[in-house]
Formats: C-alpha cells, structure tokens, sequence
C-alpha cells in the first residue's frame, strides 16, 4: 500500500526562493500528497507571505493546502479575519498552533486581544464550522510543558475543542513516537496523529531547531554525522 504523506513549506520571501518553490511543488505533486501546508513564520512575520503561497498552490496545482495559523501578535478578530479570506478563497484546511515567541523575545505572551493559546483558536475556528481543522503535537515535552504527560493533555484539550487530527513535531527515535501514541489513545485520544519528518540538508541547522524545539539528538547519529563531515561525506 502507497503510503499516505504530506509536505510543509516555508513561504518564499524572494523572487528566486518563489521559483524554486513552485518547482518544488511541481515536482512533489505527482506523488499526490494527502495534503500540503504552509508555515507562518516565527513571530507570525510571514502572515501575508503564506496566504499568497497557500493560495497560489490551491489555484494552480489543485492539492489540498492547509494554512498554518497562529495566535501570535494578533487579535482575535484580527486572526479569525485571516482564517475566513482563506475560506473565501476555498482553503478550508488549517494548521491551528500558538505560534512561536516573537524574535527576542524568551517566551510567548499573548496579544491583550488575542487567543491565549492553541485551544482558544480551535474552539473559534470550530465554531465556524468552515473549517478542517489540524493541530500539532509534541511527542518529547514542549519547552513550556510543565511535565511529560502535560503534552497528552494538551492535545487532547486540542481535539476535544473541534481539531480531527494532529501532526507532531519531529523526531529521531521512533520509539518516542509510539510511546506518545500509546499514551494518547490511552488518554482516549482517536484522532490520527501525524508523524512529523524532517528532512536533513545541514546536521547543524537541524541540531539548532532541535535545540530550540526540546528534541533529543541521539549521541550516535551526532556522532555519525560529525564523523561523515569530517570526512568529507
């Protein structure tokens, strides 16, 4: 059975990543992704960005597209107004998260008129009933969790508010996966749960983001790819 995969995108903030993106897409479009999605950027810097990737990738390639949506630096007005130009534009999937802190910042505040957090924004955008609404999910503790089984809860708040599935951030053991799926469905946790993958073009760039999004870099693959560089591989 052809396994069923999605792909995420950064928006494109030139000309030149613009034309590689929509090759990109282009190229990944054949394998008939389930879905494919477009991030917003830390601090929500690329909020009018991913809405022109989102809809430049609904209108001409005719894939399923999700925009990522966050609750950061905006009101709540100012949020749900970005959720319905997508749904008058026909995208009527959305990855609803908090949102990073803004750049220089140490922690994620909310907007005096803003969505506090992740659940907030389900819960509104469910009541909208436009929406087909995706989440995200921590198999290692999030940086703000206040303990391992804090995460479990947390989703399924998530799903309990109107999410149908989740996708998590990404992962080198598999083994932290399945422990975090058995948690959840013994949480009561049904709806599907995405494994997030990221694929490595820079061991430290992917160390950094793993760094800064709390996941465990096993020492042998570390070492590994030390070793293949110092080598020239």
């Amino acid at each position: 059975m052809t396994p069923r995969i999605s792909f995420e995108f950064f928006p494109p903030q030139s000309l030149d990543a613009s034309f590689r993106l929509w090759e990109t897409v282009q190229a990944l479009a054949p394998m008939k992704p389930s879905f494919v999605s477009v991030t917003y950027g830390a601090g929500g810097t690329t909020r009018t960005l991913t809405h022109e990737a989102v809809s430049t990738i609904h209108r001409n390639y005719g894939l399923p597209v999700a925009a990522h949506l966050t609750c950061v630096d905006a009101t709540q007005t100012e949020t749900l107004a970005i959720a319905e130009s997508y749904a008058a534009a026909g995208v009527t999937e959305i990855v609803a998260l908090r949102g990073d802190a803004p750049k220089g910042a140490q922690r994620f505040v909310p907007h005096p008129m803003g969505f506090a957090n992740s659940v907030e924004l389900v819960e509104k955008l469910a009541k909208t009933g436009k929406f087909k609404i995706r989440v995200g999910a921590y198999p290692e503790p999030h940086p703000d969790a206040a303990d391992s089984t804090a995460d479990v809860t947390w989703l399924k708040r998530k799903i309990d508010a109107g999410a149908s599935s989740a996708i998590t951030q990404f992962f080198f053991n598999a083994d932290t996966f399945f422990r975090f799926r058995d948690a959840c469905v013994k949480a009561g946790i049904t709806a599907p749960i995405i494994p997030g993958i990221l694929p490595i073009t820079s061991w430290a760039g992917a160390k950094k983001f793993a760094n800064r999004c709390g996941t465990q870099v096993p020492q042998k693959l570390d070492e590994a790819f030390t070793m293949a560089a110092r080598d020239g591989r």
